[in-house]
């Protein structure tokens, strides 16, 4: 069949107004800011000081023990069948007791063991726990102690400032750098605030404060993660998995922190400081768990690895 170059010619026209149409009907594409010449040090920067903060004389690599307990008297000491043992070489076979009963928890020490609470010798202390905090510490020689309260449970947990596991730690593999992660969003308060059961490594659920969500845009669409409130925070927390998740990164999910939003709503949600709970570094953590609206549907290659 044969076309005249009039007809081709109308033909061509047509492709291109078509062409020009559906160009003006589709969105506009979204330009990402360019990457600044300082952001992958700054990353490297948050890196190194992450793993000062667990390495550190109070950091997560020195738990040495958590020890759930009810009303009643529970004996301290590195004695093998007491309710709370301690480590052995780390404290004399019998530290004392914890007298609980209500919302009072006591220690009753044994005469002759030094125990000392912010520097001075005692016999007996009570202790407050960590809700809202701070704690009650009480030393005994590299140890130190204080009661964590979780929903309806309390713990005694306790810390080893000479843990074989600081000297240990050998670091953390992360995903490289990618600017790409660092994600513009929104925060969209819940008015009223809502509450959101939380469950944790530990098997207990916990019910926390949700303000709100974080909304962004990944992957070709867009995603919430509703935000985890304490009382105080100046940051949004976030808990989340990801299609990442019980493969290159650990099976509880990552946390991240995002900056508060400014009068405009707007936050940055930058997944290249997405971290490990502490329980993967300590069986003697409590991390929460992602609640189920958490669980993003694609991977993300950033942040911390198992």
């Amino acid at each position: 069949m044969l076309i005249s170059s009039g007809s081709s010619k109308a033909c061509r026209l047509v492709r291109t107004l078509l062409v020009a149409a559906l160009a003006a009907c589709a969105p506009a594409p979204v330009e990402r800011e360019p990457e600044p010449a300082g952001y992958a040090a700054e990353i490297d920067a948050w890196r190194e000081d992450r793993a000062a903060r667990l390495t550190s004389e109070t950091g997560w690599l020195t738990l040495a023990g958590l020890f759930w307990f009810d009303d009643g008297v529970h004996a301290i000491g590195s004695e093998p069948g007491s309710e709370i043992e301690l480590p052995a070489g780390k404290a004399p076979p019998r530290v004392g007791s914890l007298r609980a009963s209500g919302d009072e928890v006591r220690l009753e020490v044994e005469p002759g063991v030094e125990v000392t609470h912010q520097g001075e010798r005692v016999e007996a202390l009570a202790l407050d726990d960590d809700q809202p905090g701070p704690p009650t510490v009480f030393e005994l020689g590299d140890l130190s102690a204080y009661v964590i309260q979780r929903g309806e449970r309390r713990a005694l947990r306790v810390k080893d400032r000479n843990h074989p596991a600081r000297s240990a730690f050998a670091g953390i593999e992360s995903f490289p750098t990618d600017w790409s992660w660092r994600i513009a969003g929104r925060f969209e308060a819940y008015d009223p605030p809502r509450t959101l059961p939380i469950p944790d490594v530990q098997g207990g659920v916990i019910d926390q404060p949700n303000s709100g969500a974080v909304v962004f845009e990944a992957d070709g669409g867009e995603h919430r993660l509703d935000v985890v409130a304490e009382p105080g925070d100046e940051e949004l927390f976030l808990i989340f998995a990801d299609a990442t998740t019980a493969k290159e990164t650990y099976g509880g999910g990552r946390y991240l922190y995002v900056d508060a939003p400014g009068d405009d709503g707007r936050v940055v949600v930058d997944f290249n400081k997405a971290y490990n709970p502490p329980c993967v570094f300590t069986p003697y953590a409590t991390c929460p768990l992602p609640p189920r609206q958490n669980r993003l549907p694609f991977r993300v290659e950033a942040g911390e690895k198992y």
